[in-house]
C-alpha cells in the first residue's frame, strides 16, 4: 500500500429503534405493557404510549376497527401528546386482545 493510498472508512448505518418490531406475541405484547405499569403506574401518557407500541405491532388499521375507533383518533389518542380516556384504553385493550388487572399496592 502506498503511503497517498487512503484508508477506506466504514460508516456505520444506524436505524431508529421500534419496540413495536419486537412485540411478536401476545405474551410479549402483556409483558410489555405489565412493565410499564409497573414502572410508571402514574404516568398515563406512558402507558397510552406503550399501548400505542402494541397496537403499532399488530396493526393500527386493525385494532382502530376492533375497537370500534378511526385510525387518525387511535394514532391521536395514543400519541405522545394523546390523553385519551379510560373507555378509550379498555377499548384498546380488548381490541388489543389484553385484560388490564389490579394487585394490592
Amino acid at each position: 500500500m502506498s503511503k497517498t493510498a487512503s484508508r477506506s472508512t466504514a460508516r456505520t448505518k444506524t436505524i431508529p429503534y421500534d419496540v413495536a418490531e419486537q412485540l411478536r406475541t401476545p405474551e410479549e405484547m402483556a409483558a410489555y405493557l405489565d412493565a410499564w405499569l409497573a414502572e410508571a403506574p402514574e404516568d398515563a401518557a406512558s402507558i397510552a404510549r406503550a399501548l400505542g407500541d402494541i397496537a403499532r405491532a399488530k396493526g393500527m388499521s386493525q385494532v382502530a376497527r376492533d375497537a370500534g375507533l378511526s385510525r387518525e383518533s387511535l394514532y391521536k389518542a395514543l400519541s405522545e401528546s394523546g390523553n385519551p380516556t379510560f373507555a378509550t384504553v379498555l377499548k384498546v385493550a380488548k381490541a388489543l386482545g389484553l385484560r388490564l388487572h389490579a394487585e394490592a399496592a
